[in-house]
C-alpha cells in the first residue's frame, strides 16, 4: 500500500488519489457546468478562471498561498518547541488537508466522534486521537475489530467517569476484542464542557482504568478553549492554571503508579486560541522518572480566519510569540449582490446556508465589477444572514451595484467547511486545486 506519511503517522495514498478521480457533477452546486465529467484532477489541470469560466456564486474558496503558509508555520514552530501536532481534523473533515499535516510531520490527526473514526480509517490514518469518551457500543465493536484487524493502527481516547469505563470494558469484553483500548484521563473545569473536576474523582477514573481488562491508561489530556474567549492578563492567567492543572493531575497518576502501563505518557491539550500557553506548560522540566509526550491538537490554524481566531491566536493580529510569522486567513467567500433596495442596504447571495455566523459576520473586504480585478472594501458590514442572503450596509458613495461581487473573509472556519463538500483552490483568481470534505 502507497502511504502518505512521515516518522509518527501515515495515510493510504491510494484511497487519497480516489478523491482525485472523482467526477464534477450537478452534486457540487457552484461548479461550472463546463467542467462537468471531469476528475478533480482533469478539472484541476484546465486552470478554470473563477469568475469568467462559470462558477456559481456563492462560493467559498481556499487561497492556496496563505494556506501553505499557516500548515509549514505550525509544523515549524511545533518542532522547534518540542511538541508533537495531532490537528483537530474535524475542522476541515478533508482528507486531502490531513495528508498536508501529516507529510509535514503531524504525529495523528484528532476526531471528536465515531463517524470521524471511519472517514479516517477510510482514507488509513494510522493515529487517531478520539477527544471525546467513546461509550456507543455499536462504535467500540467497530474500533475493536478495526484495531484487531489492523495491528499498525494506534488508537486513544478521553475516559471521565468510572461509569464510562465499565460501559467501555463491557462493550469491547462483548465485542471480543483482543487488544486493549488506550485511553487519556480528562481534566475538565468549571465552566468548561468534558472531563473530571477534581482530584479525587480523577483518581477514581484512573483506578478503574488501570484496572480495567480492556484499557490501558497512558495520559492526560483536556481542552482550555472552552474556559475562555479572551486575551487579558485575566484569561490567560486562568488557562494557564488549567493547564498546570493537568500537568499536576500527571505527576500525581505517576506517582500513584498509575500510568505505570503507558510506553511513553501523552499529555495533550490545546486548541487555535491559547496554544501557545499550552506548550509553554507542557514542555517545561518534568520531574524526573516522568517520559511525557507533549501533543498539540490545534486545528482552525490551517486557515485562521478574519474574526474569532484573528483576535484571539497567539499568531493573530496582536501576536503573543515572536518566533514565527502571523497565521494569514485562507478562506474567502465570493458572493454576488443580487438586490440593491436602497441607498443604504444591499443584499448578497450568500446566507446562513453557506457561511458561518455563530463567531461574527462575514467580513465585506473587496469589491468586484464584472471584468475588473477586486479592489479594496471598507466600511462596509454585514449585518444579518438570512438562510440565502446577506444583509449589506452601505455607506454614503458606496460603490456597490447589483450584479458586482463582494469578496468576504470568515470568522471560525470550523463552522465553514461543513457546508461544502467541494472547495476550490485558488491562486488569485485562477483555480489550481480542489479539496473534498466529507461530513
Amino acid at each position: 500500500m502507497s502511504q502518505t506519511k512521515n516518522a509518527d503517522c501515515t495515510m493510504d495514498a491510494a484511497a487519497l488519489e480516489t478523491i482525485q478521480e472523482e467526477k464534477i457533477g450537478w452534486k457540487f452546486r457552484s461548479t461550472p457546468t463546463a467542467l462537468s465529467g471531469l476528475t478533480l484532477a482533469e478539472a484541476a489541470a484546465s486552470r478554470p478562471a473563477l469568475f469568467d469560466d462559470g462558477f456559481l456564486g456563492p462560493i467559498v474558496v481556499l487561497e492556496a498561498e496563505p494556506l501553505e503558509h499557516n500548515l509549514a508555520t505550525m509544523a515549524r514552530w511545533c518542532a522547534d518547541r518540542g511538541v508533537k501536532l495531532a490537528p483537530h481534523g474535524k475542522t476541515t473533515m478533508a482528507p486531502q488537508l490531513w495528508a498536508k499535516q501529516i507529510e509535514l510531520g503531524a504525529w495523528g490527526v484528532t476526531a471528536a466522534n465515531a463517524g470521524h473514526l471511519r472517514v479516517y480509517r477510510a482514507f488509513g490514518v494510522s493515529r487517531v486521537l478520539l477527544a471525546n469518551q467513546l461509550v456507543d457500543p455499536a462504535g467500540l465493536r467497530w474500533l475493536a475489530a478495526e484495531l484487531d484487524t489492523h495491528p499498525d493502527f494506534e488508537f486513544s481516547c478521553w475516559i471521565d467517569s468510572v461509569r464510562g469505563v465499565e460501559l467501555m470494558t463491557e462493550a469491547l469484553a462483548a465485542a471480543g476484542a483482543r487488544r486493549k483500548v488506550d485511553v487519556i484521563l480528562e481534566l475538565g473545569a468549571d465552566g468548561g464542557r468534558t472531563g473530571v473536576r477534581d482530584t479525587e474523582t480523577a483518581l477514581a477514573v484512573a483506578r478503574a482504568a488501570h484496572e480495567s481488562p480492556a484499557l490501558r491508561l497512558i495520559g492526560t489530556g483536556g481542552y482550555e478553549g472552552a474556559l475562555s474567549h479572551g486575551t487579558d492578563e485575566e484569561a490567560l492567567a486562568l488557562i494557564k492554571s488549567y493547564v498546570d492543572d493537568i500537568r499536576a493531575l500527571t505527576v500525581r497518576l505517576h506517582t500513584d503508579g498509575l500510568l505505570a502501563d503507558a510506553d511513553q505518557i501523552v499529555v495533550t491539550a490545546g486548541g487555535s486560541a491559547y496554544f501557545d500557553q499550552v506548550v509553554d506548560s507542557l514542555t517545561s522540566d518534568w520531574p524526573d522518572g516522568l517520559d511525557v509526550l507533549p501533543v498539540l491538537r490545534s486545528g482552525a490554524y490551517l486557515t485562521h480566519d478574519d474574526g474569532f481566531y484573528r483576535g484571539i491566536s497567539p499568531l493573530g493580529e496582536h501576536p503573543r510569540i515572536n518566533d514565527a510569522s502571523a497565521f494569514r486567513p485562507a478562506l474567502r467567500a465570493w458572493a454576488q449582490v443580487t438586490s440593491k433596495p436602497s441607498a443604504e442596504l444591499a443584499l448578497l447571495t450568500l446566507g446562513k446556508r453557506d457561511a458561518s455566523f455563530d463567531e461574527g459576520m462575514p467580513e465585506p473586504q473587496l469589491h468586484r465589477k464584472p471584468g475588473t480585478a477586486p479592489e479594496p472594501l471598507t466600511g462596509h458590514e454585514v449585518t444579518k444572514l438570512n438562510d440565502q442572503h446577506a444583509f449589506l450596509a452601505l455607506p454614503p458613495g458606496s460603490p456597490i451595484e447589483v450584479g458586482d461581487w463582494v469578496g468576504l473573509g470568515m470568522s471560525h472556519p470550523c463552522t465553514v467547511f461543513d457546508k461544502w463538500p467541494l472547495i476550490p483552490v485558488t491562486d488569485g483568481e485562477t483555480v489550481v486545486g480542489f479539496v473534498r470534505t466529507y461530513f
